[in-house]
Parts: C-alpha cells; sequence; structure tokens
C-alpha cells in the first residue's frame, strides 16, 4: 500500500509534537518513557523527530501518560 504524501500542515503538526514530547520527556531518556508508554524507542526517535508525524492516537495518549500530561495539554500547548 502507497502512503499518499503529507501536506506542509501534517508535517508542522508533527514537528510541534515531536518538539512538545521532547519538551516533556526533560532529562528523561527516550528508552525509560517509550517503555513507560509500551513502544519502541526507535518509534518515539520518529515521533519526537517528526519522522512519523501522524502517529496512532493510543500511542499518543501512552506517551502523555508516561510524561504525566493530558491529552488537553497535548492539544492547547
Amino acid at each position: 500500500m502507497v502512503r499518499t504524501p503529507l501536506t506542509p500542515e501534517e508535517r508542522r503538526r508533527g514537528e510541534r509534537l515531536g518538539a512538545l514530547l521532547r519538551e516533556a520527556r526533560g532529562g528523561r531518556s527516550m528508552v525509560e518513557i517509550a517503555a513507560s508508554a509500551g513502544i519502541s524507542a526507535e518509534t518515539l526517535r520518529k515521533i519526537e523527530t517528526g519522522r512519523a508525524p501522524d502517529p496512532a492516537f493510543f500511542t499518543v495518549a501512552a506517551l502523555a501518560g508516561a510524561l504525566g500530561l493530558s491529552m488537553d495539554e497535548l492539544l492547547t500547548r
């Protein structure tokens, strides 16, 4: 299956999410947060760097929980 190219807005949204997650992670390791969220460190790295700009809802929810953020905080920051 071929993925359709992301729009510039989708890329920007992914970059904003990645930056917010990096900021919230602070000094904690990527491995620690990924394990707490039940995802691979590679997946978290891709999200944080914008290479996976459209992660699944449950992945984002798990990351928010691991970082002590609400979904509302992710949307309003």
